[in-house]
């Protein structure tokens, strides 16, 4: 009988042999996937576990990509979001079927409204189920087109790969932004042969991004840059995305032009630097003879255009065709990669008569007086000692906070809004924020991701009290995955940029239907999580307390969170006058 079963065993073993040698050369649509993600240059992918996608990560761990599992797909999606914004290389987020797509949908439109280059596979029932009511079906690729530049169904295992460089190549044609995949379970696990997939490799298939558009439109801008007296130009989130800072920072000086920066364009000129300018946009463009928007729409940040003075020489650069004109006629626009475009106009400059050199100089030291008068101005606000804390305080502590390798995000609505009249980021890729869609939640995901992508680097995240309890459970995860950050919270207790609006609207006693929430502290949320927490109710604490989390991050490897008591009587500019709505 031993004898009888080893010889079984033995003749097992070789039929396992036997098998795994005639399915040498066949390969399942999860491994296709990760191949097909490894070739794109994406190493890391967020998700949240389902069994319509284990195959993926199966392939992932062959091809030795890193896999992220979150508690909730927002995270994942908006992880993926920040990962493509600080490496300018595709991000990625796998889901499952049904709710694992729709808890994705708000990160995947806030990369649509932000420009942000994201993959997101999700998967569905079998194929050999469609239309029988198979578990989580809905019809993701409908519902995903809108807010994305590319969505698709894969209906067969050998276009795996095929179709994911496709919407790869979507995610970067033009304005990047994300794309959707959808990738039935059967498809996914099914075996195919090698041979018979179209495998695309690395960087053999893709064209160059860097058009300057026509050659005549740059000779047209040189001229008038050398001849305006009263410039400005305005670089937005493109001129970061598109790695463009360089050739906008080598032009500005060059030619003498104040900057102004939003989005994930600040930083890309220091504070302190001579053409550094923060506070001054609106006096600047209602007195500039030319004014240059880059990368950034006429969107209800910009007014709709309507805050560009109309005697002035408005010219819009943008890598999306559609953008230009968009809202507000210009007197030139190009179209195409913002530092290809500004190197080009700043070559065409060379050897033109500088006619508008000696008053650009005058010029900027008019700006430059008004920007140290706007910011005496806000010091008392600042500087403010009152209890409750002023969330003016908060952001300018914060501002005195930051280092070179401190990148800060925002996360919240109205003490986010104040920061920005106070943190001013040190270096390019230091400042995130949600966008045009003004997601709140954004920040743990970020940070997580950011973190990842930085190890070196701190990472600050503001939020308010409202946002942070979205996505906060997921500071676990940034803890498991060891990317740390600083949790900061602007509490007031209430939804309070939207409370401004209803108390205005409706009066004091139906002001706080709908957005006034519980006192929390939440510094025991870290504590809970193994790292260091404090609550702060004075002013003068504020800065001891943000070192001592940096330090608690550093030695522990765990988040800290300092939760701050704000003054829930205090609105910024913008809630005040509704600026948001108008």
């Amino acid at each position: 009988m031993t004898s009888a079963k080893n010889q079984v065993t033995s003749d097992t073993a070789q039929d396992t042999l036997a098998r795994k040698s005639e399915s040498a050369d066949l390969i399942s649509g999860g491994r296709l996937v990760a191949k097909a993600l490894k070739a794109e240059g994406v190493d890391t992918i967020f998700t949240l576990c389902g069994g319509h996608i284990i195959d993926i990560y199966d392939g992932c761990i062959d091809e030795g990509i890193r896999i992220i599992d979150v508690r909730h797909e927002q995270v994942a999606a908006h992880a993926a979001d920040a990962y493509a914004r600080q490496t300018g290389r595709l991000g990625c987020v796998v889901t499952t079927a049904g709710p694992g797509c729709t808890n994705a949908m708000t990160g995947i439109a806030t990369a649509f409204r932000s420009e942000s280059p994201v993959l997101h596979i999700g998967g569905q029932g079998a194929l050999n189920q469609h239309k029988m009511g198979s578990l989580q079906d809905l019809p993701h690729v409908d519902m995903m087109a809108p807010i994305t530049k590319f969505a698709a169904g894969v209906r067969s295992t050998e276009r795996i790969a095929d179709m994911i460089s496709m919407a790869a190549r979507e995610c970067f044609s033009g304005a990047p932004g994300p794309a959707y995949l959808e990738i039935p379970r059967d498809t996914l696990d099914r075996e195919v042969e090698l041979s018979q997939v179209v495998l695309p490799e690395s960087g053999h298939y893709r064209g160059s991004t860097r058009s300057v558009g026509d050659p005549g439109d740059i000779e047209r801008l040189a001229d008038i840059l050398v001849a305006a007296k009263r410039p400005a130009i305005l670089l937005g989130t493109q001129v970061w995305s598109g790695r463009a800072h360089e050739e906008a920072v080598n032009l500005v000086r060059q030619l003498n032009v104040p900057a102004y920066f939003n989005g994930a364009a600040r930083g890309i000129l220091p504070p302190g630097d001579t053409h550094h300018f923060h506070r001054t946009r609106r006096d600047a463009f209602n007195q500039a003879d030319v004014i240059i928007i880059v990368g950034t729409p006429f969107d209800f940040r910009m007014g709709y255009g309507k805050r560009l003075r109309s005697e002035a020489t408005v010219v819009q650069i943008d890598m999306d065709y559609r953008t230009v004109g968009k809202n507000r006629d210009v007197s030139l626009g190009l179209v195409g990669h913002p530092g290809a475009i500004l190197h080009a106009v700043l070559e065409a400059t060379t050897g033109r008569k500088d006619n508008g050199a000696g008053a650009r100089e005058v010029w900027l030291d008019e700006l430059r007086t008004l920007e140290a008068q706007k910011t005496e101005k806000l010091m008392p606000q600042f500087l403010s000692d009152k209890s409750p804390i002023s969330p003016y305080r908060v952001a300018w502590e914060l501002n005195e906070f930051l280092t070179e390798d401190t990148v800060y995000i925002g996360d919240g609505g109205d003490v986010v809004t104040i920061s920005a009249q106070a943190v001013q980021p040190r270096a390019p890729g230091n400042w995130m924020d949600p966008g045009a869609l003004g997601s709140l939640g954004i920040g743990t995901g970020f940070a997580m991701a950011t973190k990842l992508v930085h190890p070196n680097k701190e990472v600050l995240c503001y939020y308010g009290d409202g946002s942070f309890g979205m996505t906060a459970f997921d500071m676990e995860t940034a803890n498991r995955f060891d990317a740390p950050y600083i949790a900061v919270i602007g509490n007031n207790s209430a939804m309070n940029q939207i409370r401004f609006g209803q108390i205005t609207k409706y009066g004091e006693q139906r002001g706080g239907v709908g957005n006034l929430l519980g006192d929390v502290p939440f510094s025991k949320f870290a504590e809970m999580l193994g790292g260091y927490g404090e609550e702060v109710t004075e002013a003068r604490e504020i800065a001891p307390a943000l070192q001592r989390a940096r330090e608690a991050v550093r030695s522990s490897g765990k988040s800290a969170v300092i939760n701050v008591w704000v003054d829930p009587g205090e609105y910024a500019p913008g809630t005040k006058a509704q600026t948001m709505y108008k």
